[in-house]
């Protein structure tokens, strides 16, 4: 099988697409698989290390930056379908698959006037722009929810959960040795978020009382890595702070509780993992869905939420201090967690994408 994966930008699109890349791996060993993406995207440096091979067009997305980006993205459309065709030409795929994202546009609208069978997958509850339009062309299309539906042509529809990495799921049953501390990991996003890296640093002079009991793990994006380790030096807390994490199952097999953002697929790898967390909900998501998110998690007793509106150092030390206080509390929310989890999600994109290979090749 020859397989391109296109999209990415951001862990959220990319992610679901390298378990899929898995899934396919571990049906067929000498399967093929080539991304198409670009080089700013986290794709250009995650996909090496991981052992995969990536193709980049030049396009930018416009959401938010304005007319000039708007034009600029415009004109290289026509180039980024343009280079994604010589790929496609090159690898000739029995399939594309898009992720999501803005580079997964020209690769899977190309594909799909080349006649190569063509899927996309969405991973939150309302599609991007650019899963929209590629929706009118594809032959199907994976969602995560079933109320996204809606908003493309129900016949091609598959809802099939939004697939977790292999090594998610396989931490949920590493047994842990016994150890006299907490670990804790934080992140906001393959990018970091600024807020959840202040309140952080803001909290530490109310950790140190705990800082013989508690590890933290903290992936803070770039431009607040020296301020952010600095602060758990400061304070004599024990922390490993990076601007990534590259083993972000084994940072999860480890972790007794997170605390997060509410991406979709961050909640996906959370309940993959069958981990208790902390969620901060992004107040700017498009139609305010990482709320959305965070609180039917809450609702089945599988996390804490605290509103950004509300996030005080004051608040996120108290709950997070009664959780680890009672592991009663952690375990309930960690069994909850589990339930959730849907680990057969990149298997059932796997089924459907080996039927329409054989339909249409």
């Amino acid at each position: 099988m020859r397989i391109v994966i296109a999209g990415g930008g951001t862990g959220g699109h990319l992610f679901p697409g390298i378990a899929i890349a898995e899934e396919f791996l571990r049906r067929d060993d000498k399967a093929q698989i080539i991304f198409i993406g670009t080089k700013k995207g986290i794709e250009g440096k995650l996909l090496g290390q991981l052992g995969y091979e990536l193709r980049t067009i030049e396009i930018e997305g416009v959401k938010g930056r304005g007319l000039k980006a708007m034009v600029r993205s415009a004109y290289q459309v026509p180039q980024s379908m343009w280079q994604s065709r010589r790929v496609l030409k090159q690898f000739n795929p029995h399939i594309v698959i898009g992720v999501g994202g803005y580079a997964s546009g020209p690769a899977v609208l190309t594909a799909h006037f080349m006649g190569i069978p063509t899927a996309i997958a969405e991973q939150n509850a309302l599609p991007g722009i650019t899963n929209r339009i590629l929706g009118k062309f594809v032959k199907v299309i994976f969602v995560t929810y079933a109320q996204t539906q809606t908003w493309f042509p129900k016949r091609k529809v598959i809802i099939s959960g939004n697939p977790v990495r292999a090594a998610f799921v396989a931490g949920r049953y590493v047994e842990k040795g016994k150890k006299d501390f907490w670990q804790l990991l934080v992140f906001g996003g393959s990018q970091g978020a600024v807020t959840i890296n202040k309140a952080m640093i803001n909290m530490l002079s109310q950790l140190q009382k705990m800082k013989n009991k508690i590890r933290v793990m903290h992936q803070t994006g770039t431009k607040q890595l020296e301020k952010v380790r600095q602060a758990y030096e400061k304070f004599g807390i024990k922390a490993k702070v990076m601007p990534f994490i590259v083993d972000m199952a084994g940072a999860y097999a480890a972790a007794d509780l997170i605390v997060c953002r509410a991406g979709a697929t961050s909640l996906a790898e959370i309940t993959a993992s069958g981990k208790a967390a902390i969620l901060i909900p992004y107040p700017w998501a498009a139609n305010d869905h990482q709320t959305k998110n965070a609180q039917a998690m809450a609702d089945a007793g599988a996390a804490v939420v605290i509103n950004e509106s509300e996030l005080t150092s004051g608040k996120l030390f108290g709950v997070l201090e009664n959780l680890l206080s009672d592991e009663k509390k952690l375990k309930k929310l960690e069994k909850n967690s589990a339930r959730l989890g849907n680990i057969n999600a990149a298997a059932n994109i796997v089924d459907a994408c080996i039927k329409l290979m054989a339909k249409m090749n």
